[in-house]
């Protein structure tokens, strides 16, 4: 990766009467940043920035967002306009390539993705290792990492090529272990993958198809789950993509690095966020119970919050929740869900959230969290699946997250640093004198 980065000017840090300069850097958008690397060797001391909220850990050129102006660019392009006349598929060659691709160039990386999809006979096996009950991000953590035990041709993180075939064999096969892993939940058998299908509609048809009778979802719930799929594709240096870098900074393989990733994304707060969106509905239960619930969210002594609005990052509303929005409304049009009592208190408190005062003044929009769990529900998905279907998509970003660190000439290994409160150095003492 080409450094971009350019000087702007330095920064005058002053410790116990001596000053020190640090260079300062601009991007192409957003805030300056102090370089501090030789903070250290400087001054013999550390930042102390939990969360890592106001620290930038690399140089990227592949996602911006602000979350003041409600913006989020892949590679420059409005996210509202890429999932409107983008298909996955071209979103996920615009992530990893830098451009977008020309037809012939679509074309070519669409045939090797959908010849990529396929897994290791052996490799079902793994499957059923698992319990019946184990929860499908349990299974994605374990397979995903299995997949470097099968596919040792690809593992050499040096070897520009191998990285490239890596890269191909995770968007290609990771659709075809989500669905395994719902399908392996519910006792039913596999369904292959079907090189003829569109992304989106092939991982919908391993879901629901079964041997006795196929499945062919309409345009509009295949067109819904490419959606999904782009609108997650990646989100910048949030906990998962961070997991991803600092895995793979240690030189570990590609396959293992996006484990990593799934793992972290399982986190309730950050992509269990859907799935615990839904249970905050069944919580509420009926609408009627709504003004109840409002109230309480309302208190800020009552530890209830209302889950699915408002974001970390995003100060105004939230441009993927936009676009899914409109297409969770599209896909309960189509599937003419009238009768679900879920989606029935979804659909009064978001008209409540988008008119009362309160939530307006805290924006505190629906977000895009509070409109994909409510879609995915309609579409057939448990609640169980939500964060899968988050995995699938965001491994694309992922993987350029990962190989634009790889060839980032600056990066090192990820070591952060810590303050420590600990006991200070002390002799041992013999259990018969304690």
């Amino acid at each position: 990766m080409e450094n971009k980065i350019k000087a702007k000017g330095t920064a005058q840090l002053t410790v116990n009467g001596e000053t020190y300069e640090f260079p300062v850097y601009e991007g192409s958008v957003g805030p300056d940043v102090i370089d501090i690397r030789k903070l250290y060797s400087s001054t013999g001391l550390f930042t102390f920035d939990p969360g890592f909220t106001s620290t930038a850990s690399c140089e990227s050129q592949i996602t911006y967002i602000d979350g003041g102006e409600g913006t989020l660019l892949y590679r420059g392009y409005p996210i509202d306009q890429l999932a409107d006349n983008a298909s996955f598929i071209e979103v996920a060659y615009l992530l990893t390539n830098g451009e977008l691709p020309s037809a012939k160039e679509l074309e070519e990386f669409d045939w090797t993705i959908r010849r990529h999809t396929m897994l290791h006979d052996q490799f079902d096996q793994f499957f059923r290792g698992f319990r019946r009950d184990a929860h499908p991000m349990a299974i994605m953590v374990g397979t995903v990492g299995a997949l470097s035990a099968f596919y040792h041709d690809s593992t050499d993180v040096n070897d520009p090529v191998a990285r490239t075939v890596a890269s191909h064999r995770m968007i290609a096969k990771m659709p075809t272990i989500a669905a395994r892993a719902y399908k392996y939940s519910i006792g039913q058998p596999f369904i292959s993958p079907r090189n003829e299908l569109d992304y989106a509609t092939n991982f919908l048809r391993m879901c629901f198809a079964v041997p006795a009778e196929d499945y062919v979802p309409s345009p509009t719930l295949s067109k819904a789950m490419d959606k999904i799929f782009t609108l997650h594709a990646d989100h910048e240096q949030n906990a998962s993509t961070s997991t991803v870098r600092l895995a793979g900074s240690s030189g570990a393989n590609p396959f293992a690095c996006i484990s990593s990733g799934i793992a972290s994304l399982w986190g309730p707060a950050h992509g269990g966020a859907n799935e615990a969106a839904l249970n905050m509905l069944r919580e509420i239960g009926s609408v009627d119970k709504i003004p109840e619930y409002i109230k309480k969210a309302k208190d800020k002594d009552d530890p209830f919050r209302l889950m699915g609005f408002g974001h970390r990052v995003y100060k105004n509303y939230d441009p993927r929740a936009k676009v899914m929005r409109q297409t969770c409304h599209e896909v309960l049009d189509e599937l003419d869900v009238k009768d679900d009592p879920l989606l029935a208190v979804a659909m009064e408190l978001e008209k409540i959230a988008l008119e009362d005062e309160y939530f307006v003044e805290k924006k505190l929009y629906p977000n895009i969290d509070f409109y994909s769990g409510i879609t995915l529900k309609a579409m057939g998905f448990p609640t169980e699946m939500f964060t899968v279907l988050f995995a699938v998509a965001r491994t694309v970003g992922w993987i350029a997250q990962w190989s634009e660190m790889i060839d980032d000439p600056s990066q090192k290994i990820g070591r952060p640093r810590q303050a420590f409160t600990g006991s200070p150095q002390r002799d041992y003492v013999p259990i018969e004198k304690r």
